[in-house]
């Protein structure tokens, strides 16, 4: 729902200065960059998270916590880099044993 909300604001925000620019208004540019800004951002959003490659072997280790997104309703796995904290949210695949 936010999600929505969000891209609404961005695409008005981003009307509103592309015509303010067609009309000649001074300072109707920051309004349609950032409105197209803030629009790519949520939609590339999901699909970082879709595409999340599975970590390598290497530091990332398995937490074994798993949960359902919310948007996507698909299992994800969270995955932990004991060298930089980071922490990975990879979608777990259909025929793994191991769903909760």
């Amino acid at each position: 729902m936010l999600r929505l909300l969000l891209l609404g604001f961005a695409v008005l925000l981003a009307l509103a200065g592309l015509v303010g620019v067609i009309a000649g208004a001074d300072g109707a540019w920051p309004f349609a960059f950032w409105g197209l800004l803030l629009a790519a951002a949520v939609l590339l959003e999901r699909w970082r998270y879709a595409h999340a490659p599975k970590p390598d072997d290497g530091p990332w280790q398995e937490t074994g916590e798993r949960f359902v997104d919310p948007e996507s309703g698909r299992v994800m796995s969270v995955w932990y880099s004991p060298d930089s904290g980071e922490r990975r949210y990879v979608p777990v695949s259909e025929n793994d044993s191991r769903l909760p």
